[in-house]
């Protein structure tokens, strides 16, 4: 009698690894930079998998590279300050900016955003915050300086492994944000010269591997208006045109709305 209570009491492998796992997922994490609650800030959790106890990663992996990319793009400091809450709308153009911004955030699934025009107008503010939020809603994103990161990219065009290096997390990133999208050096008559033919062969790369994937979500802010892209490239302008469609912004230029020039 006393060796069959013995033998019930004992835990079978299967049980065994159960408990573990239990003990292990109780356990709080130490990692910074975003709350999970799903593997309690321990960035991932323990499954058993062929009679083991396995460790698998969390999806806020994913969210903590993003913050870790936004941090080392100094956005970071931004995202706390670039708010719709604190987006001035006191005119009406920013109003109906702000609005987009909010309906975009709301239905940004597989949609892009675009906002061009006026240069110190808050296009980089408004984009900004739609990215705070998506990075809440738990997406991944990656900020991209065009004028900083292309010149990188062209550097190694004949350098496959560091070129493939380069553009290929812009291309997979669950959400892209462009900013200062085709912005070129002054011409000698202090306009801008048009983009190169490598900077559209890279921006045709990137934006038509994004507008095959449907779900990528795609944040452009930009001195030039739609028409003005269609005219440097048809197929990177009809692109954009498409999948912006319902959040295409224009900021008309006017230097009273450049509020850069009011903060003195």
């Amino acid at each position: 009698m006393l060796e069959r209570m013995t033998q019930n009491t004992e835990l079978s492998t299967e049980q065994r690894l159960e408990q573990e796992c239990i003990a292990y997922n109780a356990t709080q994490g130490n990692l910074e930079g975003y709350d999970c609650e799903d593997c309690m800030n321990r960035g991932g959790y323990y499954v058993i998998q062929d009679e083991a106890v396995v460790f698998r990663q969390c999806h806020c992996h994913d969210i903590r590279a993003s913050l870790r990319r936004i941090q080392s793009s100094g956005l970071e400091d931004m995202l706390d300050t670039c708010t719709l809450d604190n987006y001035n709308a006191s005119e009406d153009w920013q109003e109906r900016i702000k609005k987009s911004a909010a309906d975009y955030i709301r239905e940004s699934k597989g949609k892009w955003f675009y906002i061009g025009g006026q240069v110190g107008s808050g296009k980089t503010m408004i984009c900004t915050a739609i990215v705070g939020e998506l990075l809440k809603a738990g997406k991944s994103a990656r900020y991209m300086l065009w004028r900083d990161e292309i010149v990188q990219i062209k550097a190694c065009v004949t350098d496959d492994v560091q070129y493939s290096k380069l553009i290929n997390p812009l291309k997979s990133v669950d959400v892209l944000y462009i900013d200062d999208f085709f912005k070129t050096a002054l011409d000698e008559y202090g306009k801008r010269k048009p983009p190169t033919q490598g900077d559209l062969n890279v921006a045709f790369e990137l934006l038509n591997s994004r507008y095959c994937s449907k779900d990528k979500i795609t944040i452009i802010s930009c001195e030039h208006f739609i028409d003005e892209l269609l005219s440097f490239d048809e197929a990177v302008g009809s692109r954009i045109y498409e999948r912006s469609k319902g959040f295409r912004n224009h900021v008309k230029r006017e230097s009273g709305r450049n509020y850069r020039m009011k903060s003195g």
